[in-house]
């Protein structure tokens, strides 16, 4: 049980929200627009924040008899959607209510009636190489003499954005990267930095991004699949500059299905001996991932999934002859409404087989969009939290990741209900609030 006084004297150490939280977004596309428009939107009364945890859910404190379930709005000092300021780059140009409209993800009426606002943000040109990113061609970039000068600008941008704003966060919308392996590179920080001067092949411009916000002492979250700050490098820079990190690949699709499928069949003990995944979508996501080196970067976030889950090397009876593929591929008639198909070959008792088929017509950044705000929110809660923002990877948001980032040595949480208890006590942790168990002997006890 918590001591008294003990929320009270947790609250208090946490700095609070106040003044302008400022977010800096690399790839001011689909999502970015998604998620721009809709906080406005929200922000004028004119929908509802669905799809947010941080927004319209609710978190039960002490005993089920309490009857304490505030929002977790009200419960953690999060910071308020009217103080949100959004900038970013991008490498095509124009305002947002242009890349909205090319992005065709929002109705045109409902962006009419934000247009001022969106027409108001244009983005800085963006460091790109299309080495990393075949498929794209740029209109508007930075150049410079290398890496690091290039990175360098990059906190240019953030030095002047902060004297317009009181706290700053970046989180990558960008695209998918081509497929990055870890070199000697991405060991330490001090080879990472010599690498930026001698243009290292291995550092990608997210990792130039990511580089920038964590020396400027700014949280960073990955929404795409990328090698970026899951390297020892830049783990060593977010602890050392207290700047939160988190995982990569916002969870939106098939991979949310299969990390609420999965744990059900492992929980009551059912194999499963095939799961077959293929995906068609016709955005610019589709387009990059087209490329088949792009192609093996989310490959390798989404087929991690189940083998941690399932656990075979403890379930070998269950899961050790699994065969998992995955396939996107890019159908531009669809454009941002995404169709995943899943089969699912399980057996029960007596080893008797069955069949689950799933096919989810999603709308990919609908789904991200309110991912990403929550993001936003709560990794700047954890770098006010002292107890978090020392750490460097916030594990308690694996909750919104294809690929959880973890601690050298603790493998990744990937079942979304063990993720939601996860992100869920942690902010009872901070708030100085007990942990929920769900033991329940207390109910029956003298």
């Amino acid at each position: 049980m918590s001591t008294p006084g003990a929320a009270t004297q947790a609250a208090a150490s946490i700095k609070p929200a106040t003044g302008k939280l400022g977010v800096m977004i690399p790839g001011m596309g689909a999502v970015a627009t998604t998620l721009i428009a809709g906080v406005e939107a929200v922000r004028r009364g004119l929908a509802k924040p669905i799809g947010s945890l941080s927004q319209m859910g609710h978190i039960r404190l002490g005993k089920r008899t309490e009857n304490r379930s505030p929002l977790i709005k009200e419960f953690a000092p999060i910071a308020d959607l009217n103080d949100i300021v959004f900038t970013g780059w991008d490498i095509f140009g124009g305002n947002l209510y242009d890349a909205a409209k090319t992005a065709q993800v929002l109705d045109r009426d409902q962006l009419e009636q934000i247009r001022p606002y969106l027409e108001s943000i244009e983005p800085m040109p963006a460091v790109f190489d299309q080495h990393y990113v075949k498929r794209l061609t740029a209109k508007k970039v930075k150049t410079g003499k290398n890496k690091c000068d290039l990175a360098n600008q990059i906190r240019n941008d953030i030095a002047a954005f902060k004297t317009k704003t009181d706290r700053q966060i970046m989180i990558w919308c960008g695209s998918t990267e081509i497929f990055l392996e870890q070199t000697a590179v991405h060991k330490t920080l001090e080879a990472f930095e010599k690498g930026l001067v001698d243009n290292d092949p291995g550092i990608s411009p997210s990792m130039m991004y990511a580089w920038a916000a964590l020396k400027e002492g700014i949280p960073f979250a990955n929404g795409a699949p990328n090698l970026t700050v899951d390297i020892p490098a830049l783990n060593e820079l977010s602890r050392k500059m207290n700047a939160p990190i988190c995982g990569k690949d916002f969870k939106t699709g098939q991979t949310f299905i299969k990390t609420v499928l999965a744990p059900a069949f492992k929980t009551r003990m059912l194999g499963v001996s095939g799961w077959y995944s293929t995906n068609i979508l016709g955005n610019r996501d589709g387009e990059v991932l087209d490329d088949p080196e792009s192609f093996k970067t989310k490959e390798e976030s989404k087929l991690g999934v189940l083998d941690v889950i399932f656990q075979p090397e403890l379930y070998p009876d269950l899961y050790k002859d699994l065969y998992h593929k995955v396939r996107i591929n890019y159908y531009p008639p669809r454009g941002d409404n995404k169709e995943g198909w899943d089969n699912i070959d399980i057996f029960g008792w007596l080893g008797y087989p069955m069949q689950l088929k799933v096919d989810f017509l999603c709308r990919d950044s609908i789904l991200a969009a309110p991912l990403a705000l929550d993001l936003i929110l709560f990794m700047d809660l954890a770098a006010r939290t002292p107890s978090q923002r020392g750490l460097g990877i916030q594990e308690w948001l694996s909750f919104y990741f294809k690929a959880p980032d973890s601690a050298p040595g603790v493998y990744p949480e990937h079942d979304l209900f063990i993720q939601s208890m996860k992100l869920k006590n942690t902010l009872r942790h901070i708030m100085g609030e007990d942990l929920i168990t769900h033991l329940g002997l207390d109910y029956y006890g003298e």
